[in-house]
């Protein structure tokens, strides 16, 4: 029996065609009424982001007392807002202010592949950033030996690589789906569930894994942060004054804010996203998307003493050249 069960699988299988489109219609941003002052909108951002970013990426690379592990953190999130803002807004506004709705199914599911990859490391970042944090404050005398260069990279290489992991399992069960019903995308980019629930064939590993992986990208990441500030509030309760209290609240409030500004829209959205109507959904999404790389490097340069002696240097040196040239 087992055999016979075996062989037909096998004859099954055998004549299977999947069906892959020359190109999926990405539906988007329809119905909205104004819709080109909200592309507007997010080009501004892109520009911010672009911009602040590259400011703290030139800062760190020039100046000296930021070639710290903490900065080495910094350095990658700011990296990976540009990348992340690069890869999506330009494409957007390609894909709805210009109408260039139609994508190769090639380039769809590479579209996918970076979208999530940038999103699952902005989430990582988040995670480095925070245990650096907890280091500092609750081994104060050991930071220099536990958090050292060596290891500040090789905690960001290894987010990379879950990061890379991660998302290579995503975009790899969509290979085997047929899709023989609808090529439209009801999202403003390449978008996994959509994308997937547009298969004729059987999608359950697709639906299981859009279950797991938000546990690994933001649950997981997210309640590591959580528990890594009750010890160090739990540390700061027992072994400090008022005084050295605030003075740690200080460190750790510009990463705090990062992590609201991250995680809160996106938890939001997803939680009510049965509830929202389709375009309320799209915004909501593509404002989280690129609302934390716009203002991730402004709450870096407000709140970082560090980041705020550096620009003052740099300004410094530009008044000086501007003074000897005359």
């Amino acid at each position: 029996l087992s055999s016979l069960q075996s062989n037909w699988i096998q004859t099954m299988y055998s004549n299977m065609t999947i069906v892959r489109p020359a190109y999926f219609v990405i539906s988007g941003f329809s119905g909205i009424p104004h819709v080109n002052y909200y592309y507007l909108f997010l080009l501004v951002l892109y520009i911010m982001s672009v911009v602040e970013n590259g400011i703290v990426m030139a800062l760190i690379c020039l100046d000296q007392s930021l070639k710290t592990p903490k900065y080495i953190a910094v350095f990658n999130l700011a990296f990976v807002d540009v990348v992340g803002s690069s890869a999506l807004v330009p494409k957007v506004i390609d894909t709805f202010w210009f109408d260039h709705r139609y994508i190769s199914y090639s380039n769809c599911l590479t579209y996918s592949f970076f979208y999530y990859l940038i999103l699952t490391m902005q989430s990582l970042n988040l995670v480095v950033l925070s245990f650096d944090r907890l280091v500092a404050i609750t081994f104060p005398l050991r930071y220099q030996i536990i958090v050292s260069l060596k290891t500040m990279f090789s905690l960001v290489a290894a987010c990379w690589i879950i990061a890379i992991l991660i998302n290579l399992i995503d975009v790899g069960l969509v290979i085997p789906l047929s899709f023989c019903r609808s090529v439209v995308i009801n999202s403003y980019f390449c978008d996994h569930g959509p994308l997937y629930r547009l298969a004729c064939n059987d999608y359950r590993p697709n639906d299981i894994i859009s279950i797991v992986l938000p546990f690994f990208i933001l649950w997981a990441p997210l309640l590591f942060i959580l528990i890594s500030y009750l010890c160090i509030g739990a540390a700061l309760a027992i072994i400090a004054g008022a005084q050295d209290r605030m003075k740690a609240f200080k460190t750790c409030s510009a990463h705090l804010m990062l992590v609201i500004i991250y995680y809160l829209p996106i938890l939001v959205t997803f939680s009510v996203a049965a509830k929202m109507p389709r375009n309320a959904r799209i915004i909501s999404l593509s404002l989280a998307a690129v609302i934390p790389p716009a203002l991730n490097p402004l709450i870096y340069v407000l709140q970082t003493q560090e980041i705020k002696l550096s620009l003052k240097k740099v300004f410094k040196r530009m008044r000086q050249s501007k003074i000897a040239l005359k």
